[in-house]
């Protein structure tokens, strides 16, 4: 079920006792006051693709934050690891304080804006926080054998299980972003309520991977399609010269879409049987029902090339461990409102009180 509040920023689940005009939250949720504000778009920025590229721009506070540098071996068969930047609260709280693992979007790293801001957000509120690179994203080619994609989620649960025993975390949130949010909700899926998972966030998630990247192939955002295809390509050339045995360039023909690249280059050297089979296999949208513990999806109407498909919505409203907040606006994980300094970045914002509202403050209490 759902309500609509004046902005059209809806949020659906199970119904609650709240006053009218009121978002409605699953029960065992908090109540949305505590964390959910209206989305208003910043002046001049309603239109979608403005949103999108303005929001990978706009300035941000410098991030000061020193990391500490780990990488966590995600396959022993073939020694894949995965580059980790970590923040850790003093040893003697750590153990107890909320931890965020945070995954971005396809061909950021764990150096994007997006995880960087909101990485300073959950450390300001007592978070530790773990900024987990896909495999060879953020400069590390050369730490696996393989290329990296979508339905990657174990690698995710691999560095979950790794923190949590190294210093015996008791409660772990994920957050992701696009191709990230397609890889925590996986995994949350899979998972369902297996300790220490406690929460999900994710912010415009490519859960229904074959629409999106057909999406990505409309004349209007052939700009972000081939943003992305520059990235992959250059990937992939990389790859064949750390991985000559592995990888050859030859022979493949022209590669002008999302979806040539996943059909001639990613799935013959992952096993799949073309894009097709890798879209399905690899998508959220096959494993929602499974997720068990207080998930948050936020996402935009206008986003230029995310696509939920009508059964995929169904699963998600059915689900009464998902909060599904939809907005007219917001582009693709852009989300600047009208909110003054540091707010304008409302998903940031809202992903933050939201993990602190229903896993308890940072620090438990």
């Amino acid at each position: 079920m759902s309500q609509k509040t004046q902005d059209n920023t809806k949020l659906s689940g199970m119904a609650s006792n709240l006053p009218a005009g009121l978002p409605v939250v699953p029960t065992g949720s908090s109540s949305p006051q505590s964390w959910l504000t209206p989305f208003k778009p910043r002046r001049g920025l309603s239109n979608s693709h403005l949103q999108t590229i303005a929001g990978n721009y706009f300035p941000r506070p410098a991030f000061r934050l020193i990391p500490i540098a780990d990488a966590v071996e995600v396959d022993p068969a073939d020694g894949s690891r995965v580059l980790c930047h970590c923040h850790w609260q003093p040893e003697n709280v750590r153990a107890d304080r909320l931890t965020l693992v945070m995954v971005h979007g396809l061909e950021g790293s764990s150096d994007s804006r997006y995880i960087q801001g909101i990485t300073a957000r959950a450390w300001a509120a007592g978070c530790n926080i773990v900024r987990m690179n896909m495999r060879n994203c953020g400069g590390t080619d050369a730490l696996t054998p393989t290329l990296y994609h979508s339905g990657l989620s174990g690698d995710v649960g691999v560095v979950v299980r790794h923190y949590a025993q190294l210093f015996d975390l008791q409660r772990v949130a994920l957050v992701g972003y696009s191709m990230g949010g397609n890889l925590i909700l996986k995994l949350a899926g899979e998972w369902g309520n297996q300790f220490p998972l406690c929460a999900v966030a994710a912010v415009c998630p490519a859960v229904d991977l074959a629409p999106g990247a057909d999406a990505l192939h409309e004349p209007a955002n052939r700009l972000y399609e081939w943003r992305f295809l520059l990235g992959l390509m250059a990937r992939f050339r990389r790859k064949a010269k750390l991985f000559p045995g592995i990888y050859q360039t030859r022979g493949i023909g022209p590669v002008r879409s999302i979806r040539q690249f996943d059909e001639k280059i990613l799935s013959r050297y992952w096993g799949f049987q073309g894009a097709d089979d890798y879209y399905f296999r690899a998508a959220a949208s096959r494993v929602v029902e499974g997720i068990a513990v207080p998930t948050l999806i936020l996402h935009a109407q206008d986003d230029p090339f995310i696509r939920l498909l009508p059964e995929t919505r169904a699963k998600l409203l059915a689900n009464p461990h998902v909060n599904f907040v939809e907005t007219r606006h917001g582009g693709h994980c852009a989300y600047l409102s009208r909110d003054p300094g540091n707010e304008i970045h409302w998903a940031e914002a809202t992903v933050i009180r939201y993990l602190l509202a229903v896993c308890g403050t940072a620090n438990g209490s």
